[in-house]
């Protein structure tokens, strides 16, 4: 009886040919096909071996964690594998396995094994996994500026598979943008920032969608302009769109990741709705040419780089709810000394837009704000 039982053991453990059904969502990665044949001793091997036939098969099945995903489904003979040994299943001949995802109405993100082995280095990060990879893919971050700190940030979002990003600036590529500003080429010069970024984002990453807004960002478009988005990120380079970005991300619940450069010097943070603001940080604007632009007093090109990194990190913490993002805090750079320092700030009770008792409930005239222009306002830390 017990070499019977042991023979009984020996040929299940053979390795089986069984159909698997595809469905629609994963039939791109099996050549669209709805039926595949793949061979284990159970249904964790015929995973293994579509994984192997079918590069990035697995995951499409997995969490972050590397479990798979509790919206995915897997049947033997219609039972539900819960029902039975889970992954553990032993397989028969004529056995039939079926990867079920849920579906609510709409395409899910579906990495493809392009996608998976052109962000692999994500993937197998633990703090972002196949999980975390469709996270950056679904979300959508809008950049004010497409210069010196919006060019670091774009592309590095657009490696990263960020999946939809907004560019708003209405300047064309000068020669002296061309020091600093590595989304723009010397044949660029003279195109719009936007259609040359778009061009240069969409040659590192065709999978990504690039939105361009040809246009100064005003009262007038803000808020439909940022509500588009889920995070925003300025680059800008003026007192008034600075105010004006800042405003607008309060008021729609926005998370701002803000950051500045000027000579040497650089700043980032970040604000969430609730948890202070710009005008908590600086209430109100110097006056007009106290505080001279780039343009006046110049940045050394490779600053943009270092604070442009920060911000793009910055944004896929928020993106992957991972970390301490710079919330409450500020983060101060000196390349001469090469320090970095971080001060703590807090929301200002007295603020008049996100205090106890806030007087500004719309967007304002930032221009007599601030007492210079939108397009030609002198900036702190401009890009």
């Amino acid at each position: 009886m017990c070499n019977d039982n042991s023979a009984d053991r020996s040929r299940r453990r053979t390795p089986v040919s069984v159909n698997v059904y595809i469905p629609t969502p994963f039939r791109h990665l099996v050549g669209n096909r709805a039926n595949v044949r793949a061979t284990g001793v159970t249904v964790r091997d015929i995973i293994d071996d579509l994984d192997r036939q079918y590069p990035g098969f697995r995951a499409q099945l997995v969490d972050s964690s590397g479990r798979r995903a509790r919206h995915i489904n897997i049947y033997v003979n219609q039972v539900e594998i819960e029902n039975l040994a889970d992954e553990a299943t032993e397989l028969h001949e004529g056995d039939e396995v079926a990867v079920i995802p849920a579906l609510a109405g709409g395409a899910p993100t579906v990495l493809t094994p392009e996608m998976v082995e052109r962000y692999s280095r994500h993937i197998i990060m633990p703090q972002v996994g196949s999980a975390g990879q469709r996270k950056i893919i679904e979300s959508r971050v809008l950049i004010i500026g497409a210069g010196g700190l919006g060019s670091p940030v774009a592309l590095y979002l657009a490696l990263a598979g960020v999946g939809t990003i907004g560019i708003v600036d209405f300047d064309v590529v000068d020669r002296s943008n061309l020091q600093r500003q590595i989304l723009h080429q010397t044949d660029d010069i003279g195109k719009p920032k936007v259609q040359s970024a778009r061009e240069t984002l969409l040659a590192h990453n065709p999978n990504i969608e690039v939105v361009t807004h040809e246009t100064p960002i005003t009262s007038d478009n803000a808020m439909e302009i940022i509500s588009q988005y889920d995070i925003v990120v300025n680059g800008a380079d003026n007192f008034a769109t600075r105010y004006l970005v800042n405003d607008a991300c309060y008021l729609l619940k926005k998370p701002l990741v803000d950051g500045s450069i000027l000579m040497f010097d650089g700043q980032a943070t970040t604000y969430l709705p609730g948890k202070g603001c710009y005008r908590c940080l600086y209430p109100a604007p110097p006056p007009p040419g106290m505080v001279p632009s780039c343009a006046e007093a110049g940045v050394l090109g490779a600053m943009c780089a270092t604070i442009g990194s920060i911000q793009a990190t910055e944004v896929l913490k928020l993106i992957l709810e991972i970390g301490e993002p710079l919330v409450n805090r500020l983060l101060l750079y000196d390349a001469l000394t090469l320090e970095f320092r971080i001060v703590k700030i807090r929301r200002d009770p007295n603020c008049p837009l996100c205090g106890d008792n806030p007087t500004i409930h719309e967007l304002i005239d930032y221009e007599a704000f601030c007492g210079a222009p939108i397009p030609h306002a002198a900036a702190p830390f401009g890009g």
